[in-house]
């Protein structure tokens, strides 16, 4: 199996090492080509490889090293995108077999185009859930991605493919969306980092939406600092998206070493220990102990919440898909198909009842946060389920697998508020544990985040492939 000196290096070594000149862009693109070749096959992370691309990138960066020019925090870090990300020249499949019509996209998405401004260099597009309704990384068009530590398991979705990509070695950093937590139940299942970011914070134009209201971008990598260093390169306003908030850029890298130290931070109770296998509360123990959290927090009326994000996620997704319900049924994957069409048939008495209850519980949430800093809560019900499993037991009650992995990160992302999912090292897989802070403060989150990895509690695990 290929694996070069940089195979497992973090985001922020490789630019380290290519701007010491202690190796060059090309040779770790190479490198990374090479991993893809070799693995992908079994992995499903890719379904489109830009290496031509990706050889005059590193080229670039390396003529700019000889020239004495800045070549950004990022120099020669390959990254991917799941493929509902506009990449220039391909079609933005966005896990579908109906995009693959759509003609190749004029221009890139503006993370892609801020990531290679700080000196990344873009390898492919990544597999995904169909449009972005999944949890489990499963896609009937493109083939299951698979999880790195077991490939008999599920990677989580729906950003199934930039899971199994970072986690498998094949690229240090790798974005994906969170409508209801598609970056961090990959990133748990997985053993990964995985930052979504405050609803409005990084733009979106240019990508293939699913729920408009819910949906947000962000970086999953194999710590903490290559975390932060993506967010900050990504920071900006954009008004092609009018969700985007014109806000100042405010940089999270600076302020990791800061540490836990004086940070109030609570442990989600009640709702977030419901369901829970052992694994995921041995998790969650484990770092609030590390963290010296005693403090138990209730949040208010979850099941509720969770209730309104299905009606929200389903009429909303069901509306922007008439027109393919309509024309091309029989090409959807059947279990998305089924879940739109319900949705399109949800009363409108019942999406305006959740909406209001949306901005009550977004009110009564952001309460808890005048006296606590952070909040930890498990990111998934257990470890990564096999591949093509429909059901396990929770609380007693058999329920279905796709629906019910997101059953702690939904009630997140129904309120916008910026998460890092952090990933414990259990045997013989790995799960997530999410920290949830206030609005606009993904840099105390990350600093968290830094924290606990730096103290050994929380790693990305490699993989024994």
């Amino acid at each position: 199996m290929s694996e070069g000196p940089y195979t497992w290096a973090s985001a922020a070594a490789v630019a380290a090492a290519v701007a010491s000149g202690e190796t060059t862009a090309a040779a770790v693109v190479e490198a990374a080509l090479e991993r893809i070749a070799e693995l992908n096959p079994t992995l499903d992370a890719f379904t489109d490889v830009t290496a031509h691309r990706a050889r005059a990138g590193a080229a670039a960066i390396d003529r700019a090293r000889h020239r004495g020019q800045s070549m950004g925090p990022l120099a020669g870090v390959p990254f991917a995108v799941k493929n509902l990300f506009d990449v220039k020249g391909l079609a933005t499949r966005a896990g579908s077999k109906i995009n693959r019509d759509l003609p190749p996209a004029p221009r890139d998405q503006p993370l892609i185009e801020r990531l290679e401004a700080a000196g990344a260099i873009l390898v492919g597009a990544l597999n995904m859930g169909e449009y972005a309704y999944d949890f489990t990384g499963e896609n009937v068009h493109d083939g299951n991605a698979r999880n790195p530590h077991d490939l008999t398991r599920m990677t989580g979705g729906s950003s199934g493919g930039s899971g199994g990509a970072v986690a498998g070695g094949l690229v240090p950093l790798a974005l994906g969306s969170d409508t209801n937590g598609s970056i961090r139940v990959p990133s748990s299942l997985c053993g990964l980092f995985g930052l979504k970011p405050t609803y409005g914070r990084l733009p979106r134009n240019r990508s293939f939406p699913f729920v408009d209201s819910l949906d947000h971008l962000g970086p999953i990598a194999r710590s903490a600092l290559d975390l932060a260093i993506a967010y900050d390169a990504m920071q900006g306003h954009d008004p092609g998206d009018a969700a985007c908030v014109d806000r100042p850029v405010e940089p999270a890298t600076h302020a990791l070493d800061a540490g836990t130290g004086g940070l109030r931070i609570a442990v989600a109770g009640g709702y977030f220990r419901q369901g829970a296998f052992p694994e995921a509360l041995a998790a969650l123990d484990t770092v609030a102990k590390a963290l010296g959290a005693t403090r138990s927090v209730a949040l208010p009326e979850v099941s509720r919440a969770r209730s309104a994000a299905y009606v929200i996620t389903a009429t909303e997704g069901a509306s922007l898909h008439l027109g393919r319900l309509r024309d091309r049924a029989e090409d959807f994957d059947p279990a998305v198909r089924d879940r739109l069409i319900a949705g399109a048939m949800v009363p409108s008495a019942l999406v305006v009842k959740a909406q209001k209850f949306r901005r009550w519980y977004r009110d009564e949430v952001l309460k808890l946060f005048a006296e606590i800093d952070a909040i930890v809560m498990p990111a998934t019900p257990c470890t990564a389920p096999a591949i093509g499993q429909q059901t396990f037991v929770l609380d007693g009650v058999e329920m279905p697998v796709r629906a019910n992995l997101g059953i702690y990160t939904q009630p997140i992302s129904f309120i916008g508020l910026p998460v890092v999912c952090v990933p414990v090292p259990l045997s013989p897989l790995p799960i997530g544990v999410q920290i949830v802070a206030a609005p606009w403060c993904e840099d105390v989150a990350l600093r968290i985040a830094h924290g606990l990895e730096r103290d050994g509690v929380v790693t990305a695990p490699r993989p024994a492939l």
